[in-house]
């Protein structure tokens, strides 16, 4: 396989995966019938929690020491999932417990995460005396970013299946757990009762607030693992304000692209990815040819949206209490 390819492959495929893990987290979200728009801030919140306890840990480790490999991704990964959590349940206090307009609270929490991952980003690079604006954990991202020993061996394919860090295939068990659970379970079906109809959920014995509150929590969790793994594989452990770009809102609009499907985001992750790295292997692009081509997963998922309006399939559309606060009151 030509090397041009292959590499092509490899870098849409990273690219992808902080992408899949902010849909997959805001899917099941939205199937409880909450569209949260702070999915960039909550990303940005996880990532640079993570970046926080990996600087506290390789900070107490003496010059010259190694890391212990279990610490050095059990903590970046135990702060991302709080951070993400902290940032869940306040969207969820003001939208489920408050009732506030879900649109305007997500994109609130948007600001406020990017706002705290520059306070926090900047008062670390203050400490560590950089001459750059950007602070650096390589040692922990070398952990992360360890592949299968044998990758090497296996020529083409293992340098396009096996030469990822765990959290990359991470990403794709947890779409496909999302999926089984969403389909196959219980649970599931009571979360999609919720954001379809959370009256008559209600009126069924469903405990529709506390639904709402677990899937818009660990839906924020799962999106914080994207803001882990962007920067500690993507990024190679490299922290700059403002250095996340728009993978957040990309995130959002895979969700419409994967037609509320975590399973279909998989590959619909790998093709935004593709789409936004391909103005790097194509030759003589000048820089407004280049930010057309990054508006290509935006063009693309417009077009899908138009072609599901128009076939107007329910299977294919949103939760039909999506966005819309629920007063049980009223029922």
């Amino acid at each position: 396989m030509p090397s041009i390819v292959i590499s092509f492959l490899q870098r849409a495929f990273v690219q992808g995966v902080p992408l899949l893990y902010g849909s997959t987290g805001e899917i099941i979200t939205e199937k409880s019938g909450h569209l949260n728009l702070g999915i960039p801030g909550i990303m940005y919140v996880g990532a640079i929690s993570s970046v926080i306890g990996s600087f506290i840990y390789e900070s107490s480790v003496p010059a010259g020491a190694d890391l212990n490999p279990i610490l050095a991704i059990f903590i970046p990964v135990l702060c991302s999932l709080l951070g993400s959590l902290i940032m869940g349940l306040i969207y969820s206090f003001l939208t489920v417990t408050l009732r506030a307009n879900q649109n305007v609270t997500g994109l609130a929490l948007t600001t406020f995460g990017i706002g705290v991952g520059n306070f926090f980003g900047g008062s670390l690079i203050k400490i560590t005396g950089s001459d750059v604006p950007s602070i650096a954990l390589s040692k922990t991202s070398t952990i992360f970013r360890t592949s299968l020993p044998f990758a090497d061996k296996l020529g083409w394919f293992g340098e396009l299946f096996l030469s990822f860090g765990f959290l990359a295939y991470m990403s794709i068990i947890v779409a496909l757990l999302a999926a089984h659970i969403l389909k196959s379970t219980r649970v599931g079906l009571h979360l999609r009762a919720v954001g379809e109809n959370p009256a008559t959920a209600d009126a069924a014995g469903i405990n529709v607030f506390k639904y709402k509150y677990f899937a818009t929590c660990i839906g924020s969790m799962i999106a914080g693992l994207g803001g882990l793994y962007y920067i500690m594989d993507y990024a190679n452990g490299v922290w700059s304000n403002d250095g996340f770009g728009d993978r957040g809102w990309l995130a959002i609009a895979l969700v419409i692209f994967s037609l509320w499907r975590p399973n279909w985001s998989i590959l619909g992750s790998f093709i935004f990815g593709g789409l936004y790295v391909v103005y790097l292997f194509i030759k003589n692009t000048t820089l407004p040819q280049q930010e057309l081509f990054k508006m290509a997963p935006y063009v693309v998922t417009i077009v899908i949206l138009v072609l599901v309006s128009m076939k107007n399939k329910r299977e294919n559309q949103p939760p039909a209490h999506l966005g819309i606060p629920y007063f049980r009151e009223e029922r």
